[in-house]
């Protein structure tokens, strides 16, 4: 039976590993998570593609960790998303309340430890 390229391309993190067994978890719910908790701040309109011929929109239940990059690296996650935030709002303010909310989530979540939120402002919006 062959995997599918998706199920290859996603990598698998080891968050518990005891005489019971083990938890891992995909890349992609790490990735989805911060998604959501990102969405979840006040003047956060949407998440954008990471590419610039992507067209900016609202992000669907089926693309959650669009805008989102994970990375563990040395036994650390670093979480890179790019933002659409809204017309009206503070954009230092709203961005350091998206990295505190995302981190916050990924680590309580996952047990992970999360080192850095970087945040890319693609551009502005209406409010949701």
């Amino acid at each position: 039976m062959s995997r599918s390229k998706e199920e290859v391309k996603s990598k698998i993190y080891v968050i518990k590993k005891d005489e019971l067994g083990q938890v891992v978890i995909a890349e992609e719910v790490v990735a989805k998570i911060a998604g959501m908790a990102a969405l979840e701040v006040d003047g956060v309109s949407a998440m954008s593609g990471n590419s610039t011929t992507d067209m900016i929109g609202k992000l669907s239940k089926t693309s959650l960790s669009r805008g989102v990059r994970v990375r563990l690296e040395d036994g650390v996650v670093n979480i890179a998303l790019i933002l659409v935030l809204t017309y009206d709002c503070s954009i230092p303010k709203v961005s350091k309340e998206v990295q505190e909310k995302v981190k916050a989530a990924v680590e309580n979540m996952t047990g992970l430890k999360v080192s850095d939120v970087n945040v890319k402002v693609a551009g502005v919006g209406q409010s949701r």
